[in-house]
């Protein structure tokens, strides 16, 4: 059905209607900052289409492997052997042990899937649990495309439901808070990062959003706040919640461990989402402990299940015993000698930056890279056959339909349930914006409208 759909878009989009959406497209991505630093932020002329079967799908599967990870996290606090596996560093371990004052370890986070041709149809390969980006910036393109000329052609013969984000991240953020504070006052939020990131486009995208729903917001630089011990503040005013878009290894790093914000989380003065216990989710890693055969016995039949089906063989990188499709092997062996099969990712950056396809390069810098892997913290992950779609985009005075590589990064809330997705598009095989490699474009749940 989907394809159908595709076609008929496809069709409808010709030079003239490409022309003017094309148009449309560039004067609305201006007006409302949908940029990532200097690079517009969408550069096709088509939404991503999930069928509502899809989508119940990937909140379905989503939902039990969530509750591995939050498994995996409660066995984790409570046994330093299971910790390990995480391979946190020592400051890591301590803040993570901090009380964050709410349930959640991960009030707002998300995952990165694929949906693939093989058996499961779904694969999750990471799982941003610190600093999920991009969910203001999804709402508002997809407000974008629902006003371009060619979906007015496209939307007389189908339904299309959007996927919004940002109404979670604030009932998130008001949850976390009502918890941690015991009384039901809203709170003056603080979006906290570095002023020079190029994400403070979205930052502001996010402050108008709780401005209308009437509550207080300011973005801030981690070097303007001061904490008294009483009261963290900025300029501006005192700060009850932050809203922290900050890596906690860049505040570490640039501030220290006594950095004002980290003092005052640890001195129960001021909510911060997510908190620092949401590293031990972050990291890489946690995708080797579900799948990790030592770790069974953490997870119920249904999500071992989920786990086999829908996360890709993930160990980390370090010289053992282990198993892969039910055969024990030497895990550094298996490692080199299956380099066309295998990807290696530090358990802790972004952006791309450190990834290593075994495919794309030579036997020499995979052994390098094995090398590395063994003395800062790494995993390895079998690959999985990235899906594609064609999209189309206008070049030069037409329509140009390119296959690209298509990702679905479902928004998690509360760490437990899928509400809205991300879909990134690329001609390379990170699909990672950051990386400088793809577009974004919002996702949208369509069906056909009924004859009548």
């Amino acid at each position: 059905m989907l394809g159908e759909g595709i076609d008929e878009y496809h069709n409808l989009l010709t030079d003239e209607l490409a022309a003017d959406t094309q148009q449309q497209l560039d004067e609305q991505l201006r007006v409302r900052g949908l940029f990532f630093g200097d690079r517009p932020l969408c550069s096709v002329l088509r939404p991503r289409f999930l069928s509502p079967q899809q989508y119940r799908f990937l909140q379905t599967r989503a939902g039990v492997v969530l509750r591995a990870f939050r498994k995996a996290h409660h066995a984790a606090l409570a046994d330093d052997a299971v910790l390990d596996q995480f391979r946190l560093f020592d400051w890591e371990r301590d803040l993570a042990r901090v009380d964050p004052g709410f349930r959640d370890a991960s009030p707002v986070s998300r995952l990165d899937a694929f949906f693939v041709a093989e058996a499961g149809g779904l694969r999750f390969t990471e799982y941003n649990a610190e600093t999920p980006a991009g969910g203001a910036y999804n709402d508002v393109l997809t407000e974008l495309f629902f006003g371009l000329p060619i979906m007015r052609e496209f939307m007389r013969r189908w339904d299309l439901r959007p996927l919004p984000a940002r109404h979670d991240v604030l009932h998130a953020l008001l949850d976390a808070y009502r918890q941690w504070s015991g009384g039901r006052a809203l709170p003056r939020i603080a979006i906290v990062d570095w002023s020079d990131v190029p994400t403070q486009s979205e930052f502001v995208l996010f402050q108008e959003y709780f401005k209308r729903q009437g509550i207080e917001c300011m973005i801030i630089d981690p070097a303007e706040v001061e904490y008294d011990g009483t009261r963290l503040r900025c300029s501006r005013g005192e700060i009850d919640l932050i809203y922290k878009r900050v890596l906690l290894a860049e505040l570490v790093e640039r501030g220290g461990l006594d950095h004002p914000i980290l003092r005052a989380v640890r001195d129960h003065k001021v909510c911060m989402v997510n908190p620092p216990s949401c590293k031990i989710l972050h990291k890489k890693a946690s995708l080797a402990v579900l799948h990790d055969e030592r770790n069974a016995y953490l997870f119920d039949q249904v999500e071992r299940e989920a786990i086999a089906a829908s996360i890709p063989w993930t160990r980390v990188v370090e010289e053992r015993k282990t198993t892969v499709n039910g055969a024990h092997v030497d895990l550094l062996t298996y490692i080199a000698g299956n380099r066309d099969q295998l990807v290696l990712k530090p358990n802790d950056e972004y952006g791309g930056k450190g990834i290593v396809l075994g495919w794309e390069v030579d036997d020499a810098a995979w052994t390098d890279a094995i090398a590395l892997a063994l003395v800062e913290p790494y995993i390895a992950q079998q690959r999985i056959a990235l899906p594609t779609e064609p999209y189309p985009s206008f070049v030069d005075g037409r329509v140009v339909i390119t296959d690209r590589m298509v990702d679905t990064a479902p928004y998690v809330a509360y760490g437990d349930h899928v509400d809205g997705c991300l879909t990134r598009l690329a001609t390379a095989s990170l699909l990672n914006v950051t990386a400088g490699g793809g577009s974004q474009t919002p996702t949208f749940i369509a069906e056909r409208r009924p004859v009548s």
